[in-house]
């Protein structure tokens, strides 16, 4: 990454809350030089004034790179600022959940190579999972770059088309809240049948835990790895018939949770 354009021309980061941060600690330990990062930021944290990027607020040109990190309420007062340099060569990239990128053009141009990216909160320990698309003006190197960039805190997938955002929205940038609430949910079963608290809870972070690791290392699908597990008339089937159930089960379950999920990121594009 740091053999890029973006370690010569630079890259600004507007917004370093937790996703900004996972990021540029991620950038930094790939060898990116502090001294080639710009953050704009109302209240840079300790860790951030320590890593020797510049916070002055006066920023390149023309930079590499501008990954837009801010909530999206802050967008509007965050964006003028960087109008100049749209239209040009600098490419933008955005995390910011719900900005489509038209809205993106309207304010920055529309010859503005821009990446609309949805990550996840895994990131903060780079095991994250982001999706990237680009708009009109964005070319493969483009994407490209951006796909360097995210790689930092995890894994990067492309979408060929925008619209497909909002499902991405549903299964991996929500997701991770429907795996801490199974968490919950599981240790609480586990109290129900007589575990202590602790106990419980160990119990089920350890499994949902590790049962993600296999799924990820296995060469087997989550399907045979489900098999694999579940002999004939044991304790492992007895629970799958609860969960298998089409309309009580998790396949209801899921596709509805998926979906309202999906539905509500189409309505915020909309807003």
């Amino acid at each position: 990454m740091h053999d890029s354009r973006v370690a010569t021309e630079g890259l600004v980061l507007l917004g370093c809350g937790k996703m900004g941060s996972a990021m540029l600690a991620g950038w930094l330990e790939a060898g990116l030089p502090a001294n080639s990062v710009w953050v704009v930021d109302p209240n840079p944290s300790d860790w951030l004034s320590g890593t020797g990027v510049d916070l002055s607020g006066t920023l390149p040109e023309a930079p590499a790179v501008v990954l837009v990190a801010v909530k999206p309420q802050m967008m509007a007062q965050a964006l003028p600022l960087l109008k100049r340099m749209g239209n040009g060569d600098t490419l933008f990239i955005s995390v910011a959940a719900g900005i489509t990128l038209a809205a993106f053009e309207q304010i920055l141009g529309e010859q503005t190579p821009i990446v609309r990216a949805m990550p996840n909160t895994p990131a903060a320990i780079s095991r994250g999972i982001t999706a990237i698309v680009g708009n009109g003006a964005a070319s493969a190197q483009h994407l490209g770059e951006a796909e360097a960039l995210l790689q930092a805190v995890g894994e990067v997938v492309h979408v060929p088309d925008e619209g497909q955002i909002d499902a991405v929205t549903g299964v991996s940038g929500s997701g991770p809240a429907y795996v801490f609430h199974m968490i919950e949910t599981l240790a609480q079963a586990g109290q129900a049948q007589g575990l202590d608290a602790e106990t419980a809870m160990r119990l089920a972070k350890a499994t949902v835990a590790g049962a993600g690791a296999l799924a990820m290392a296995s060469e087997e699908t989550p399907e045979q790895l489900r098999i694999n597990v579940t002999s004939p008339n044991g304790t492992t089937q007895a629970a799958l018939e609860v969960l298998m159930d089409e309309s009580t089960g998790f396949p209801s379950l899921m596709a509805r949770a998926v979906k309202a999920a999906a539905d509500r990121s189409r309505e915020l594009a909309n807003e």
